[in-house]
C-alpha cells in the first residue's frame, strides 16, 4: 500500500523539541513533535502503518483533566529533505525559519498549524510501519 503525505489544518501540537535538547525520552540532536489526533483520524492512520499512540488510561488521573488523545510524533530532520517551516505573524508575510532559527517554536504561542506530513515506509527483519516526517 502506497501510503500519501498526510495534510493537517489547524492542528494541535505538543512535546515540541524543535531545538533537538537531550532528555528522558529524546536523544541529543534528534528534532520532534507531536501532533495531536481525534480517535477515528488516529485509527484510520494506524491502519495504514502509522506508528499513532494511544495514551493510556490511569485509574487516579484527575476526571477534571479531560480525555488524552492519540498523538503522532514527527520527526525534524534536515539531512535528505529539509522542511519547509514558516512562521506567520498578524498581517506580516510568512517568514521562512532556517535550521538554526526552529527552535524558537518549543517556547512560540502558537494558534494554529497547518502541517504536511511526510511518511517514510519502513521494513526491519519482517516488520513494517510509517514513521512521520
Amino acid at each position: 500500500m502506497t501510503v500519501k503525505p498526510l495534510n493537517l489544518e489547524s492542528a494541535v501540537i505538543g512535546f515540541r523539541n524543535f531545538e533537538g535538547r537531550e532528555g528522558a525520552y529524546n536523544k541529543a540532536g534528534m528534532r520532534s513533535f507531536a501532533v495531536f489526533l481525534n480517535h477515528e483520524t488516529a485509527l484510520d492512520l494506524q491502519a495504514q502503518g502509522w506508528n499513532v499512540k494511544f495514551p493510556k488510561e490511569h485509574e487516579n488521573a484527575d476526571p477534571d483533566m479531560g480525555e488524552k488523545n492519540p498523538y503522532l510524533q514527527v520527526t525534524v530532520a534536515y539531512e535528505n529533505f529539509p522542511p519547509n517551516v514558516f512562521l506567520i505573524s498578524g498581517n506580516n508575510p510568512p517568514t521562512r525559519l532556517e535550521e538554526q532559527e526552529v527552535a524558537m517554536l518549543d517556547w512560540a504561542e502558537l494558534e494554529t498549524v497547518d502541517l504536511v506530513i511526510r511518511p517514510y515506509t519502513w521494513s526491519v527483519n519482517g516488520k513494517t510501519g510509517v514513521k512521520a516526517y
